[in-house]
């Protein structure tokens, strides 16, 4: 498979092993979700990878030396609720000091276009490296709909978090937002007609809080 030189396929064993968990239909909510949290631990390993550092003076034992930190401002994690959350848990694990901010949506069924009810970030996230997280990249709506908020809100600088991601949800993300990476565990086959990634591992929310 070609990537899209945009994307970046994290093929870790333990992610496709915590994955295959996942998607197996008779896996309960609290497992889903435990599974969850662990691979975007996973996860953001990978999206940080080239984040800035600096330098600052401190004292070992031993010795002072000058030691490496996180350079700028502290990162902000955007979860698009609501399933977003069961990513954001995991990633606030590994970088518990990172801003927080929300942007709710849902999907309208019937046209499969994305509703905007809530959206609160932290301030100066013009400044911030913001990592926006939807474990689903399905036809994309929502995601862009989130991303292209963010950005009239102020973010220049955003990478994009999911579990799976349909073909034609990259190509319309990667269309609509040439600028933002996307960093997901797997890519699957395609969509369904009512547009749910195949073969997947159903609605991410419902899964996640048992709901329907």
């Amino acid at each position: 498979m070609t990537l899209h030189p945009n994307v970046t396929l994290v093929d870790h064993p333990l992610v496709q092993h915590k994955l295959t968990l996942m998607r197996e239909k008779e896996t309960s909510s609290a497992v889903f979700r435990q599974l969850l949290r662990e691979i975007s631990t996973l996860l953001t390993y990978e999206v940080l990878r080239d984040i800035p550092l600096t330098t600052k003076t401190i004292e070992t034992p031993l010795e002072e030396m000058q030691a490496p930190v996180l350079a700028g401002k502290k990162l902000a994690f955007i979860s698009i609720l609501r399933a977003g959350n069961g990513l954001l848990e995991g990633m606030l694990d590994l970088v518990p000091s990172a801003r927080v901010g929300h942007v709710g949506l849902y999907r309208d069924h019937d046209t499969l276009q994305p509703v905007e009810y809530y959206y609160k970030v932290p301030r100066n996230i013009e400044d911030r490296l913001v990592i926006a997280v939807d474990p689903m990249l399905a036809t994309s709506n929502s995601a862009s709909a989130a991303l292209t908020r963010l950005k009239e809100g102020g973010a220049k600088n955003i990478k994009f978090v999911c579990l799976l991601a349909a073909p034609e949800g990259i190509e319309a993300l990667t269309t609509a937002h040439p600028d933002i990476p996307i960093f997901t565990a797997a890519i699957d086959t395609r969509l369904n007609e009512k547009g749910y990634i195949l073969p997947g591992l159903g609605d991410a929310g419902d899964r996640m809080y048992g709901t329907k």
